[in-house]
């Protein structure tokens, strides 16, 4: 954030200073999205019009200032933010030892508490407090985990949400969730170019466009949300692989798992007809956002709900997940495997059961589909980056699963399998 000029802000600005002011626009609205290119003057005005909400409509309360890291959010947004306040002649008073800011103005007071999101771990800081609003800035970054702990702690009634971004990918949760359904969610989404900034001549403009080529360039200039550089399953397509199943009967059930305790735990009940598998119920469970970790006995209490009464072919585990194995064999009901954890050739057989057409979702198999869009390569390593990832690992579990189990079977055995069931 930046300091402008005090009296010349672009008309897309002056619309973030005033949704909450016209009666029409704050009773329509509970949450504001400023996304866009870089450079497009989103950040400043959706910051200041935030603290000037807070203290005309929440005097007394506390607010949240949200960024990947409380060192970035200071950097890009806060203290850039404070300072104009305080030249606008707010008292600012700091206390690092809570990480808060308490902002005084002509008899009222808002307290200002600034948290990082930088990744699942974060949404236990934000536990416990009372909030009247929150703005997040750069909220494509920060996991969905904290922004929704975050959002939670908005009680305080006419609390209101405050979003940022520069765009990413259309599989990305937050435009999944808020952008996509933004007239069910009661968002003012207001998209920004470089034209909506008019601190920036026409030179520093052309520049920018310079700078950059392809997909960053529909982003950062564009400010378009679009694939990933580096995405793993750029062949994945919602409009190909997400259907809704046909109904049973399956030729055969199988249940994939990928194990957690910290990070989450992720399992998906699978049917195959006629070679081609489907994705037809999820059971995902996040101990970091619950608050609470829970036991194997309860893991597998999720399990035998996942399965239902229907008879499950095998139960398909991370292999590092020896205790899980170990439960599941001990209730007798299923049949436990470790799973074939061999990533590089777990992802080469997926992407061709992707291209092949024999992998589906159905529609409520919402992590999986969020994953599809985010997991992606580390940069400059032939490996997959370690987030994102937990949908995706037990997807390749069940596609090696699958796979080996036709190597092992004649098509005579193959017939009289199904002919059981």
């Amino acid at each position: 954030m930046s300091r402008r000029n005090k009296t010349r802000w672009s008309p897309k600005q002056l619309q973030v200073f005033r949704w909450w002011r016209d009666p029409a626009t704050r009773d329509r609205y509970e949450a504001v999205l400023c996304d866009g290119a870089v450079r497009s003057g989103k950040t400043c005005c959706a910051a200041l019009s935030f603290a000037l909400w807070a203290l005309y409509c929440q005097p007394g309360r506390k607010v949240a200032l949200c960024g990947k890291t409380v060192r970035s959010l200071r950097r890009n947004l806060a203290d850039d933010l404070f300072r104009v306040l305080a030249a606008g002649g707010c008292t600012v008073k700091e206390d690092r030892r809570t990480g808060s800011v308490r902002v005084s103005w002509a008899g009222r007071q808002v307290t200002f508490c600034l948290f990082g999101g930088r990744d699942e771990a974060s949404a236990a800081l934000i536990q416990g407090v009372t909030l009247a609003g929150v703005l997040f800035d750069e909220v494509a970054l920060m996991p969905r985990s904290f922004v929704e702990q975050a959002l939670a702690r908005c009680s305080v009634p006419g609390a209101r949400y405050w979003f940022t971004c520069n765009p990413e990918h259309p599989g990305h949760w937050f435009y999944r969730e808020w952008i996509a359904r933004r007239e069910e969610r009661r968002l003012l989404y207001l998209h920004f170019t470089m034209a909506d900034n008019p601190g920036l001549t026409p030179e520093t403009r052309e520049r920018y466009e310079r700078m950059y080529t392809g997909r960053f360039y529909r982003r950062f200039v564009l400010g378009e949300w679009c694939a990933p550089e580096g995405q793993i399953y750029d062949m994945f397509s919602e409009e190909k692989q997400v259907r809704t199943p046909p109904p049973p009967p399956y030729d055969r059930y199988v249940i994939s798992v990928d194990y957690g305790t910290v990070n989450p735990m992720s399992m998906a009940l699978w049917g195959e007809r006629s070679g081609a598998w489907w994705r037809l119920k999820e059971s995902w469970y996040d101990s970091r956002f619950a608050g609470i970790r829970r036991t194997d006995e309860e893991h597998y209490a999720a399990l035998e709900a996942l399965a239902g009464d229907r008879r499950i072919e095998a139960v398909v585990i991370d292999p590092s997940a020896a205790s899980f194995l170990a439960c599941v064999r001990e209730h007798g009901r299923f049949r436990a495997v470790a799973a074939d954890n061999r990533v590089l050739v777990g992802i080469e057989a997926v992407s061709r059961w992707l291209n092949s057409g024999r992998l589906f979702l159905a529609p409520e198999c919402r992590h999986a589909i969020e994953e599809f869009g985010l997991y992606r390569w580390e940069d400059g390593a032939e490996r997959p980056l370690k987030e994102d990832d937990h949908a995706m690992d037990d997807l390749r579990y069940l596609v090696m699963y699958a796979e080996a189990a036709r190597r092992r079977r004649s098509p005579a055995a193959e017939h009289i399998l199904r002919s059981r069931r």
